[in-house]
């Protein structure tokens, strides 16, 4: 079980149904929601200004790509410019309703995006990914 997961979603319905999934399948102790890139970015930035021993982060975040304010295009640039640098252990998996393949093919440019999967999540794909998580 993974102490935190993030996903960033502008579908609030879709949280939902995510975070429900997350504790049936004993994913994560802690399911984290932002609704755009911009809040989830802002959420960062709190955690890096907390002193060290508070600093427990979602080491794997699960990204829409199409959200107004601040998709996850834009949220990958940010966060490989100001987070990642200081947070390297996080890792992303792209979670789109996206069949274009170029997007394929872009996530894979940064270096913290280690899959990109369809959506809907399901239990099944949490329970794979808790065991590459594991290994």
């Amino acid at each position: 079980m993974l102490n935190k997961v993030l996903f960033i979603d502008d579908d609030s319905v879709a949280l939902m149904l995510n975070k429900m999934l997350v504790d049936k399948a004993f994913f994560a102790r802690e399911t984290i929601t932002a609704l755009n890139g911009r809040l989830a970015l802002d959420y960062y930035i709190e955690l890096l200004n907390k002193p060290e021993e508070e600093l427990a982060y979602p080491k794997l975040v699960f990204l829409d790509l199409n959200m107004p304010v601040m998709d996850g295009w834009d949220f990958l640039e940010e966060f490989t410019k100001s987070i990642f640098p200081k947070l390297r252990h996080t890792k992303i998996i792209v979670l789109s309703s996206s069949i274009n393949p170029e997007d394929k093919e872009r996530s894979k440019r940064y270096p913290m995006v280690i899959d990109f999967i369809p959506k809907p999540v399901t239990v099944d794909i949490l329970k794979k990914l808790l065991v590459d998580c594991s290994e």
